[in-house]
């Protein structure tokens, strides 16, 4: 069973369209998938209780099932702010070990592949000495960085690369996105440029370059990844493309 970990430069950068997309993509060829959006802060109430639009589409797109939505989001905020302010607005307290309990418990479920999606970037805090990279860390995922192709990405790609390096943890690849309807000035000299430097340094192949959305798809967006059976063997940790 693989776990990957899908963590983003920066909030908003289209993590849980990548995430959805990869899932369809498996789907494709019928890989057994789970999701988990740990923290989620920024809910709607109903009559169920409070459910995140962005674990909602985890949960649309994996192929395991049922599983309750507490298990796909244990952790589920009212407001949409850091998740650590979040959960102290409603007296909840944020730990690794709470989240790994969560994981454990998801993944008594039978699957080929359990996908978590992160929160905001990959130090997003959980408390004052906590962060969801530790959770990563934890579970041991495997990573898939999403990087918002805007101003200011290298540095933020480049940060973000190095933490996980310094973890242990194994950075399988990453996504170039361009979120926002104008692209960047040389915006494919610095999609080569990056994709060259974390091929040579971290043997992180690029896995999609995803032009702006006007409507977030993920059947759509799966087909600019591998083929279902190629892109699995990339996301346990094959650097051939």
């Amino acid at each position: 069973m693989t776990c990957v970990f899908v963590t983003g430069t920066d909030t908003d950068v289209g993590k849980t369209l990548v995430s959805a997309a990869l899932l369809e993509r498996l789907a494709e060829g019928h890989f057994r998938t789970l999701a988990m959006k740990p923290v989620a802060a920024g809910a709607d109430a109903t009559v169920a209780g409070l459910r995140n639009s962005d674990a909602l589409q985890l949960e649309q797109a994996m192929t395991c099932g049922p599983v309750a939505y507490e298990a796909i989001n244990p952790i589920c905020l009212s407001a949409p702010v850091a998740p650590h302010l979040a959960a102290q607005q409603q007296g909840i307290d944020l730990t690794v070990a709470d989240l790994k309990t969560a994981h454990e418990q998801l993944t008594d479920v039978a699957h080929d592949l359990l996908l978590i999606e992160g929160a905001g970037g990959w130090l997003v805090p959980l408390n004052a000495t906590e962060s969801l990279a530790d959770f990563a860390t934890a579970v041991h995922g495997n990573i898939v960085l999403v990087v918002g192709m805007r101003l200011g990405c290298l540095n933020h790609a480049l940060l973000t690369a190095a933490d996980i390096h310094r973890r242990g943890l194994n950075l399988v690849g990453w996504v170039a996105n361009q979120a926002q309807p104008e692209a960047m000035a040389l915006a494919d000299e610095n999609e080569l440029w990056l994709a060259e430097y974390l091929e040579t340094h971290y043997q992180a192949p690029l896995l999609a370059s995803i032009p702006f959305q006007k409507t977030a798809n993920p059947k759509a967006v799966a087909g600019y990844f591998p083929a279902s059976q190629e892109l699995m063997s990339l996301l346990r940790g094959s650097t051939a493309l």
